[in-house]
This record gives structure tokens, sequence and C-alpha cells, in this order.
């Protein structure tokens, strides 16, 4: 057997190193929009597996027969029982920040089903753009075979479990959680066995029609990308449903997975040649605004590119778009929108010294700032913005002050909304006479689109549109932006727990659990909705412990005697203690009356009215409120009667208070 050199380790945390400077795929790709899978091109490997301890090799965990198209074997770490009737099988990849993503959803899953019913199986899928990922998943697959699934698994929610990027540190400190020394690592890295079973599962992706992470299968069925959770329990539930039946049908209980799995498994069709694929014709409103522009405003193709100074496949666009502006001449104008994505740091502040150079010397300056900026993304640091400000002989003074207060913010936000408004969720983006085309396509997909508009815009101007209104007569032709839905909700009451502008015009009522971990990730989002429109918003808390938060009802009652005895301020107070750690452990009734007592309350009270269930019909009532408004999950806001489902993009929220301002107004 092959034996990887003893230097394994260091060459690992070197390419980690790498991949925190540059990372991009040998062919372009577009950047991923939020919550779809990342494209990848897998590499076939060995077809050995790994023994996981005491495992039987490749040995399947049915009781024999056919295992079925995605097999599952002991060498696959997995958490929840080997006999539950749905099995999540999830391919992944541990750089993937829509892996980050959709792992919240998974241990939300988790403890919505028992191990009983769910059993998460992972299996490796490190994209080649992503140069940490291929090492670590060789070392998390070498814990998992000398220490099984718990050091498997402690490596693992190591790094899934923080918002960080991938680092070396990030790395050592998922070693040491389970339990392995980097010494130790080199000798079980050695083999060779957990670079063969990475191979298995990537060639078993391939040929299942993985092409992307997250890609997750249900008892077969493929779900791809972050979705949202309310997505996954509908698979689930019907698989639940199906998993009876199989069993009332003598299926035995070992046999369930691999027949369901074969029944629901579509196998991938072959990809249709991207220049037989179907193009966008849907024309969008996608205003230039006060935007850095290139080109006349006379031309009659715009082309509007949301971009990312941060995003690797931007920058690969960006010799496309001089190449067009060269080719196209007066004919082209191009318009920036920014789009910094939240996972790439350092975009917003290269976007604010882009803006910044716009502001003192014009859109040339902004331009020039733009060709910096991507030739030097890789570092992207102040000091390196301060060189590139120098470089363009800006106030550097300024410019620094600039991007340290976040001076051009609002700009920057307001093409983050109109990019959510438009769908524009990953970069680059364009649209080209307001027809949409998404990534760093080839220069011929660009023509393509072009020569057509070029075409539809010169017969306007024969009819008599002046070249300076071709653009304005274009967008004309768009659908209007899809309002949000809404829903009828009574007007909260004197006993519902309120914070913010007493008078506000506003009034955002929070449907929410205290157990759920997407009420606590979306309070950031709420308190930044807040700060956006000030003395505009009243929040409004309404209680919906869900019934499989075990915890959730109890924790809303506790939170209402501290209401009662301490009014808003003491409710709010205990709010943000209850969900700092949506754990059992901090929201049992020991950690209420722990909560409590550090709010200074009257412990015997607050034990009384727990104990009598004091405040259960007003829990209770907040429930059938959302019972007949058809509200059945948390988080959900009513924003003066419009509806937001979800831990949604502040964007989201901020459209919500406009459409709501814009009703007052009338």
């Amino acid at each position: 057997m092959p034996r990887r050199p003893a230097t394994f380790l260091v060459a690992w945390l070197t390419l980690l190193v790498a991949f925190v400077a540059a990372c991009g795929p040998a062919t372009p790709l577009p950047e991923p929009r939020a919550g779809e899978p990342v494209r990848a091109i897998a590499t076939p490997g060995a077809s050995t597996r790994v023994a996981g301890p005491g495992s039987g090799g490749e040995e399947p965990e049915s009781d024999g027969g056919d295992p079925g198209p995605i097999p599952v074997t002991r060498a696959d770490p997995a958490r929840g029982g080997r006999a539950a009737p749905v099995t999540l099988v999830l391919f992944s990849d541990f750089e993937c920040p829509f892996c980050k993503r959709v792992h919240g959803t998974i241990r939300q899953l988790e403890r919505q089903y028992s191990p009983a019913q769910l059993r998460v199986v992972w299996k490796n899928n490190p994209l080649p753009f992503h140069k940490g990922a291929r090492p670590t998943a060789e070392a998390a697959m070498a814990v998992f075979a000398a220490h099984g699934p718990d050091a498997f698994w402690a490596f693992h929610d190591a790094i899934f479990d923080t918002e960080d990027r991938l680092t070396p540190d990030l790395a050592e400190q998922a070693l040491r959680r389970a339990g392995v020394s980097p010494r130790s690592l080199e000798r079980l890295l050695e083999s060779g066995a957990a670079a063969r079973k990475v191979d298995e599962d990537l060639e078993l992706g391939k040929r299942i029609g993985v092409t992307g992470t997250p890609a997750a299968f249900i008892n077969g069925v493929s779900l791809s990308g972050a979705q949202p959770l309310e997505r996954f329990t509908e698979i689930i539930d019907a698989e639940l449903e199906a998993a009876r039946a199989a069993r009332g049908a003598g299926t035995p209980a070992g046999r369930v997975y691999a027949e369901l799995t074969r029944k629901n498994f579509e196998a991938p069709k072959p990809r249709t040649p991207a220049a037989e694929e179907p193009v966008d014709m849907a024309v969008h409103r996608v205003p230039v605004g006060d935007s850095p522009v290139r080109g006349k405003a006379t031309a009659l193709v715009t082309m509007v590119v949301f971009s990312d100074f941060q995003c690797p496949f931007c920058a690969r666009a960006a010799p496309t778009v001089d190449q067009l502006a060269r080719d196209y001449g007066d004919d082209l104008r191009v318009v920036w929108k920014d789009q910094p994505l939240s996972f790439h740091k350092r975009a917003e502040p290269a976007a604010e010294l882009a803006r910044e150079a716009r502001a003192q010397k014009g859109d040339a300056a902004f331009w020039r700032a733009h060709d910096l900026l991507f030739a030097g993304q890789r570092d992207l640091e102040d000091p390196a913005l301060e060189g590139i400000a120098a470089s363009l002989q800006l106030d550097v003074v300024a410019a620094k002050r600039a991007v340290a207060s976040r001076k051009h913010a609002a700009k920057i936000a307001a093409d983050q909304e109109l990019a959510h408004d438009v769908k524009a969720s990953g970069t680059p983006h364009f649209f080209i006479n307001g027809r949409r085309l998404v990534g760093a396509q080839p220069l011929e997909k660009f023509k393509q689109i072009i020569d057509e508009e070029l075409v539809k815009a010169k017969d306007l101007v024969a009819k008599g549109t002046p070249r300076l209104k071709v653009y304005e007569a274009i967008l004309s032709q768009a659908a209007p932006l899809a309002a949000l839905p809404t829903v009828t909700v009574p007007a909260p009451g004197k006993a519902n727990p309120r914070r913010g502008a007493a008078a506000g015009k506003v009034v955002v009522q929070v449907f929410s659990d205290f157990q759920c971990p997407f009420c606590a990730r979306s309070q950031k989002t709420v308190d930044e909705l807040v700060a956006a429109f000030p003395g505009a918003i009243q929040v409004v808390w309404r209680n919906l412990p869900l019934p499989f938060h075990n915890e959730a009802q109890l924790a809303a009652e506790a939170a209402l005697e501290v209401h009662a005895q301490q009014g808003d301020a003491g409710f709010w107070k205990m709010h943000d203690l209850l969900f700092k750690d949506p754990s059992s452990q901090n929201l049992d009734r020991a950690g209420l009356e722990r909560h409590a007592a550090s709010l200074g309350l009257d412990l015997a009270k607050f034990r009384a009215a727990l104990d009598a269930g004091t405040h259960r019909a007003a829990v209770d009532a907040d429930k059938k409120i959302a019972e007949a408004a058809g509200i059945n999950g948390t988080p959900t806001f009513v924003i003066n009667g419009i509806l937001v489902i979800g831990a949604q993009p502040l964007a989201t929220f901020k459209k919500a208070v406009k459409q709501a301002l814009g009703a007052k107004k009338k």
C-alpha cells in the first residue's frame, strides 16, 4: 500500500494558507447564488473504501441485497439510528459557505426528528477551487477511521459551528476538539486510505449527478443547495409516511432505505450543451440611478453588472467586460452595482474605496480603482487599499476615513437592495438591456445577447425613440417588482412586549420561539432594521412555541412573567438571555430560574407563575392568532400586515417596511 509523505500535515496547512490568499477554479464558473449549489467537476478516484472503526470495510449497512443507487456503509460517518426510516445523505465541502448554512438547517432537523426517525450521513465532495477542502476532508476521514464517529463529528462541528472561514487555526482547533494531535494525524494519513475514501465519495457523487455543494439525498430524493428548513421537512415527512407503508407491506427495517432510494432516485440526465441552453428573454427593471458608468448615455445597450471585488469569478469576468467595451464602442454602456457578499469580508471595504475614488475624482477614477482592486484581489486589507488610494493620487487620509467610517454604506446598501429585488443574489450578475446573464460566461454568450438587443434598440430609434431614451423605453416593458404577500393579524394589545418607537408608523409583529435557532439568528437583522428607519418602527413580540421544541412553551411563559414584573425593559433582557443559547440547558426550569434571579425578579412569584401556568392563556392566544392567519413556522414577521417568513436578509425586511410606509402615504 503506498505511503504518503510524513510532511502531509505541513502541506495541508500550507494549502489552507494558500486558500486564504486566493481561490479559483481552473475554468470560469459563476459565483454561486445564495442557497444554490456551487458547480464543480469531480475527479474520479480509486474505489477502495477506508474502513471505520469496527466496520466491515465497504459492507453495506442494510441486511444484504442491492444497496441501492446511493449506498451507505460503515465507512460513512453518520448520526442517527442505522434502522432510521429516513436517511439524509449529504455531499459536502468543509470550505463551502453554503455548506455552513445548511449545517444549521440539518442541526435543526436533528432536533426536530429523533435519531430513530432520521439518520444523517456525510459524503465528501471537496470542490477543486476550494484549496483547503480536500486536505481537510482527508483529515476528517482519517480521524473517523481511527477514532470513530464521535471524533469525526467533533472535528466536523468545530468547523461548521463557527461562521469563520476555514483557516489553519480553525483546522487545528477542529483536530484538538476531536482529540487528535497533528503528529498522530500524520501517521493516520500515511496509508492513503483516507484519500481513497474521499476519491470514492467524489466518484459516487459524479455518478449520481452531484455537481456542487451542498447536495442532499433524502431517501434518494435530491435536494440541491442550502434550501429552507421547510423544504427538508416536507420531504422527510413524506418519506416517513412512505417508510411506514413499506414496513407495513413487509419490507424489513434494514431494507427500507435501499428500497425507497431505488424508487425515488432519478438518474442524472445528460447536460444540454451550452449553445443549446434556452436564453432568458425576460426584461427586468434595473435602473442606472447614480451608479458608476463607463460609456455614453446615448449607448443603445446598457449592461448593468452586480459585482464583488473579492469574488474571483468577478475578477475573471472583468477582462471580458473590457473586451466588450472595446468591441462595441459607443453602442455599449457599462454600469456598476455593488453586491459585496457576506462571506467575502473585504469586499465591502474595497467597495468603499472605489466609491471614495469616484467621490474625489469622478467615474474615471472609479474604474481605475476597479481595475487595481481586481488585479490585487489576493490582498484587500487596509494597507493594500491605502496603497491603491495613493497610486490614484487620492487624498489618502480622506480615503482611509471613508473606508473606516463606511461613508458610502448607504449607496452600497441601495445596490444590494436592488440586487435582492431583481434576484441577483450571486456575483457576477449581469443585466443586458434588462436581460439576465449569470456568471463569468464566455465572450460569445454576452455578444449573443448584445447583438440581439442592438437590433431591437436600432428599431426603436428608427421608429422615433431618441437614443438617450432607449434604455428607459426598454425598461418600461419590464414587469413591475412583485409586492410581498399580506396577511390579516389583529393589532397587538398592551400585554404584548414591545420596543422601538412608541409612535412608529410601522409595527413589526414577531411570531417567535425561544428554542428556534433561526429566531435567534434573526434578532440581529431586526436590530439593523430598527436602526435603518429611526423613529419609524415598533417591534412587538408574539409567542409561537413550536410543539417539537420541548422547552419553548415554558420559556415563553417565563418571559411573560418577567414582563409582568419588570415591564418591556425586563422582557427584552430575558429575551436576550434566552436567545443567547437556545439549548435545553439554558431553557429548562433551572435555567429559567437562574435567569430570573440574575434579573432581580421576585423568585417566589416567578416560580408560582410557572407552577400555576399564569401566562399559558396569553401564549395560547398568540398561537391561535398565528393559526388563524396561517402562520405555522418561526420566525414569521407581520409588518403592517405584510408577511415575511423566516430569517430573511435585511433587504427583504427593508422592502417590507418601504412597502408599508408607501401604503401609509396613500
